[in-house]
């Protein structure tokens, strides 16, 4: 198969779907390493890795395809690491789960009843656990204006303002403007030892029943069912039918790659996949997967330099960097939280499963968003039972 030469317009839609897929969600990404005990430092190298290993994953299944297969880092995972907090074992321990979560989505794309399995969860249930896991993020806006006013309100307006004008940039340039209050308000002798170019630390992981059910398997649904199943949905609305399962395989495998360096996850995108995949990005639909393969160029590029994102994040409020992710996460919130509502027959258990996800219950050493839907699947069940009885 020879490859069709790019465009102009494809490296364009590239370079806005790297910005878009970088700048929405890095915060996320970094908050959540942090929470799960890893250090500036192995957070860093954790952006570092998610970044080569998209890119990478993004620019071989592209030209493999000759489709605009854009990957992208599994944001919902990166909140559920945000809202779950730190394991026993620290953060070797949630590297440990990171490497079941990959080995689970390479077994999903290799052994077709694992992913149908997969897909039979509910996505009522799905949708609430992720609404659970992204509430307390989205609350952070209104806690940073209690403790940080001017700068938070500042954010926010900046983010407001760009959301009525022009949605797509709205994050990145809320994002550009806490660099900016960072910057200005922190001191600086934070940024003296600013280091442009990131390091690998490999982490040995430790592998515990307690971090496997609290961080590994939670981890694995999300991004299967709020990444990878919507990914797909996007590439065939613009009439790309590629074979899921090894689609599902490569992101494993190039998991897998990331996590011994704290990547947690990475998957098919959604978002930046509409941008890549339409008309915008070239009136060819065969000249479009070059779009796919510049994000994936740009993406590694970024990697290199992650650190120096780091660093800025480090030395602000920890509270302000969850509030930018907040920002960032409230149209995925609202729209799961609209899915898992949306039938009448499965919302009192979308609803369970959201507030028992949503309440930060960590029980035996798991995290909510695992009893959650284990607590909602249960009521479903029973509900259907006692319909079903005579």
């Amino acid at each position: 198969m020879t490859l069709s030469p790019p465009s102009l317009q494809t490296f364009s839609a590239g370079l806005l779907a790297s910005i878009v897929g970088t700048a929405s969600s890095f915060a996320v990404v970094v908050q959540g390493l942090l929470a799960v005990g890893a250090s500036s430092d192995q957070a860093a190298s954790g952006l570092m890795a998610l970044s080569i290993a998209m890119g990478a994953c993004a620019i071989v299944a592209a030209l493999t395809t000759r489709m605009p297969i854009s990957i992208a880092w599994s944001t919902p995972g990166a909140a559920l690491l945000a809202t779950g907090g730190a394991v026993e074992g620290g953060f070797p321990a949630a590297v440990g789960a990171f490497i079941l979560c990959a080995l689970l989505i390479i077994a999903a794309g290799l052994f077709r009843p694992l992913g149908r399995a997969v897909a039979a969860i509910p996505m009522p249930l799905a949708n609430a656990m992720l609404a659970g896991v992204l509430f307390g993020l989205c609350l952070a806006p209104a806690r940073a204006i209690g403790e940080f006013p001017a700068e938070a309100l500042t954010i926010i307006v900046v983010w407001a303002l760009a959301f009525r004008f022009r949605r797509l940039y709205a994050v990145p340039l809320a994002v550009l403007t806490t660099a900016i209050l960072i910057y200005v308000t922190s001191d600086p002798a934070q940024f003296g030892g600013l280091s442009v170019l990131t390091h690998p630390v490999f982490v040995m992981p430790d592998f515990t029943v307690g971090a496997a059910i609290g961080i590994g398997l939670p981890l694995f649904i999300v991004t299967m069912a709020s990444q990878n199943i919507p990914g797909m949905a996007v590439l065939s609305v613009n009439n790309y039918f590629p074979d899921g399962g090894r689609l599902f395989s490569l992101t494993g495998v190039f998991s897998l790659l990331a996590a011994p360096f704290g990547g947690h996850a990475v998957n098919l995108a959604a978002i930046t996949a509409a941008m890549c995949a339409g008309e915008d990005a070239d009136p060819d639909p065969k000249r479009r997967y070059w779009a796919a393969v510049f994000s994936g160029f740009f993406y590694i590029l970024f990697g290199l330099v992650a650190a120096a994102a780091t660093t800025f994040i480090a030395a602000a409020p920890p509270v302000l960097i969850e509030a930018v992710a907040g920002l960032a996460l409230i149209g995925a919130f609202a729209n799961s939280l609209m899915a898992a509502t949306k039938e009448a027959e499965t919302r009192e258990a979308a609803i369970l499963t959201f507030l028992i996800t949503a309440s930060g219950l960590s029980f035996f050493g798991v995290s909510g968003a695992f009893w959650g839907l284990i607590a909602g699947g249960a009521f479903m069940a029973l509900m259907r039972f006692r319909r079903s009885a005579p």
